[in-house]
């Protein structure tokens, strides 16, 4: 079960502030204290949390539109809507229809989920990232359709890149063309050079401590090809691989700004927003959240997520629609699961933006706004990306074992191998 601790929330509701709590208000005007799914015919029941109800409502409006069928959102933060869940779906009863659900809690609720074999055609398949298609199948049955995703993609200030000095004075010191990094070494020599040329006014980039899926993302990237432990329980941490991921994360603390081991990812948006970062790795939405009034409004460029030796690779932040299988309007919840799919078009032009559909997302690339989407499809479709492994304790993972290594890997003078093997024994532990 998830600890609902304020550390935990910040990691998790990573949408920045699109992400906030409901309210006692907003959750009575959704019906969080409903009763169940079978009171009304008319009227499906959808749990969802508070920063994807944007995403999902303009999906809902033209359902009730076509089909009669009105759509009632309960709106909960993160980890009350887990909890809502855990305590429904192994409980005798459920109050609600359909929930989208974060990719990790899929493995968790699978046995309490209807199977939704029957959409996943190869046709639905193939305008699936494949990393997503993977991650809906749960033991060989598929429980969610992914609704929306995200990845972390390069930002960064494309005034100082395009600066003539700053294009002047690189060359000299590194032998090569400042350009937006693609590689771990272009990405270093780059944060150093931004460091050293910012004078204080601005970092190289940031080193955030309190998150565990940009150090997933490293870990892709340098080559290893089981996120922290495989199906069968055998735990990666400790690898040559895992170890070259680590020493790069850590090995950019010079030129980031104090206080790592704390630094989330609204915590780091922050400083992005207010000018204090050249470079950044982040969730693409955030191309889209930059104030009006911020100091790099309309000087943030983009690309894909860096690589290492295995190239470019990201960590998919997808989130899932799937069905109660103690709902009692099984047929028409798996309609309108359907119809999000068929018009996942209808959530792009919502605050965050985002999509699941490869042609989605490709239909909009060029469209001014959205030039965020190019590196997204380029980084989901990247083969070294992979989803988070589909075991019911990975949260359990993430909050005992992998968060507390980050943090300490970020402190002064630690022992990135030792870490890795403490953090290898301990999810051996959870995983038994």
């Amino acid at each position: 079960m998830l600890r609902g601790t304020s550390a935990q929330l910040a990691r998790r509701t990573f949408l920045g502030g699109s992400l906030t709590l409901a309210t006692a208000a907003t959750l009575a005007a959704c019906g969080a204290g409903g009763s169940g799914s079978s009171d009304d015919g008319d009227t499906l029941t959808v749990l969802v949390e508070a920063g994807g109800h944007g995403q999902l409502q303009p999906i809902a409006d033209q359902f009730q539109a076509e089909t009669g069928t009105k759509v009632s959102f309960v709106e909960l933060p993160y980890d009350g809507l887990y909890n809502r869940l855990s305590s429904e779906l192994n409980g005798n009863a459920v109050s609600f229809d359909v929930a989208a659900l974060d990719a990790i809690w899929l493995p968790a609720f699978q046995s309490s989920l209807t199977p939704l074999d029957s959409l996943f055609t190869d046709e639905v398949k193939g305008d699936i990232f494949p990393a997503l298609v993977e991650e809906a199948a749960v033991d060989g049955t598929f429980v969610g359709m992914p609704v929306w995703t995200n990845a972390e993609i390069l930002f960064y200030r494309k005034d100082l890149f395009e600066d003539p000095a700053h294009q002047a004075a690189f060359p000299q010191a590194y032998g090569c063309e400042l350009t937006p990094p693609a590689t771990w070494q272009q990405y270093h020599d780059a944060a150093e050079y931004f460091f050293n040329a910012g004078g204080g006014d601005y970092y190289g980039t940031d080193v955030k401590g309190a998150v565990e899926t940009e150090w997933l993302a490293t870990l892709s990237q340098a080559g290893e090809e089981v996120m922290v432990v495989d199906l069968d329980g055998k735990v990666s941490l400790g690898s040559s691989e895992g170890r070259a991921a680590l020493d790069f994360y850590t090995g950019l603390l010079p030129f980031a700004p104090s206080g790592a081991a704390q630094l989330d990812w609204a915590g780091a948006q922050n400083l992005f927003n207010q000018g204090q970062l050249a470079l950044m790795r982040f969730w693409a939405h955030a191309y889209r959240q930059v104030p009006e009034g911020s100091p790099v409004a309309g000087k943030v460029g983009v690309a894909p997520m860096i690589g290492g030796d295995a190239g470019v690779a990201g960590v998919p932040g997808a989130w899932y629609l799937s069905i109660a299988q103690a709902s009692k309007k099984q047929d028409k919840a798996l309609e309108f699961i359907r119809y999000a799919y068929d018009h996942n078009e209808l959530s792009v032009d919502t605050s965050l933006g985002l999509a699941s559909r490869i042609s989605v997302l490709e239909s909009r690339q060029d469209d001014e706004g959205f030039e965020h989407y190019a590196p997204l499809l380029d980084t989901l479709n990247a083969p070294a990306t992979r989803p988070r492994p589909a075991i019911a304790h990975w949260q359990q993972i993430v909050d005992t074992a992998l968060i507390p290594m980050i943090q300490k890997a970020v402190e002064p003078g630690a022992d990135n191998a030792a870490l890795l093997e403490d953090a290898k024994a301990q999810v051996e532990s959870v995983v038994g």
